[in-house]
């Protein structure tokens, strides 16, 4: 509760990190912040080509399949990789004055998350075009995109302070994402993973989430009851688990930065 009360009186802090955030995020490109939308288009027009006319998946309207999937997925990567050198690179600050380290972390992460939510109403957009359309269930897409956040924030608050004692973290994290992404079920769907399989693909947090996006906005209807207890269970341990490692290790952050 204290800690939670420090943040709250850091919250002009926090404010301030995340506008800055997505003000230097893209500064001096030309697009600027229209890439927050034009960068996952893209993305969706290679693995689009790549997964239905080469590769081949027969899913209907597989291009808003794929975007769904793809757009939390985008969130989950963009922030780790964002935080796991945000202790370090802003060391001058975590040296000179106080404040609660755990801003830094969290400051990307809802800077990223930002973008989640900037996205979402291309997400919409797609679907109205695509015929799919809403139904009531979309009531529930705020829960879900608030339980990804918890869980991305306990990600990152562990990749970022374990970062700074061990910097090879920030060069392995790049290929541990890219072999989380193929298994999820992003580009696929779960019945096309053998069924021996599966129950090593629902050990992944990611499997459950995208599910969930996928059950509101692709499927229509409520999404399964298994996969939101899981979805709760790996939010909250996740957030718990990297809130107590970061508060253990960022006493010795001054003498490792």
């Amino acid at each position: 509760m204290e800690s939670i009360i420090e943040l709250y009186n850091y919250r002009e802090m926090l404010f301030n990190q995340v506008k800055k955030d997505l003000r230097t995020r893209y500064k001096g490109s030309v697009l600027g912040f229209l890439w927050t939308f034009v960068n996952p288009l893209l993305q969706l027009i290679v693995y689009s080509v790549v997964f239905s006319l080469i590769m081949r998946v027969t899913v209907e309207n597989f291009t808003v399949y794929l975007f769904i999937g793809l757009t939390p997925w985008m969130f989950f990567a963009g922030a780790l990789q964002g935080s796991s050198s945000s202790i370090i690179a802003n060391k001058d600050l975590v040296k000179k004055i106080y404040f609660p380290r755990i801003i830094i972390p969290l400051s990307v992460a809802t800077g990223v998350f930002m973008n989640l939510v900037f996205t979402m109403p291309i997400v919409f957009l797609a679907l109205m075009v695509s015929g799919i359309g809403f139904s009531w269930y979309v009531l529930l897409l705020p829960l879900i995109m608030i339980l990804e956040y918890l869980f991305v924030i306990g990600m990152c608050l562990i990749i970022s302070s374990f970062n700074v004692f061990f910097r090879d973290l920030e060069h392995i994290l790049s290929i541990v994402i890219m072999a989380w992404f193929y298994f999820t079920p992003i580009v696929f769907t779960m019945e096309m993973v053998p069924k021996n399989l599966q129950h090593l693909f629902y050990l992944n947090p990611m499997t459950a989430i995208i599910g969930a996006y996928r059950d509101i906005l692709y499927y229509q209807r409520m999404p399964n009851w298994t996969n939101l207890g899981a979805i709760l269970f790996f939010s909250v341990t996740t957030l718990i688990l990297g809130y107590s490692m970061f508060q253990k290790l960022q006493k010795s952050f001054v003498e490792e930065l």
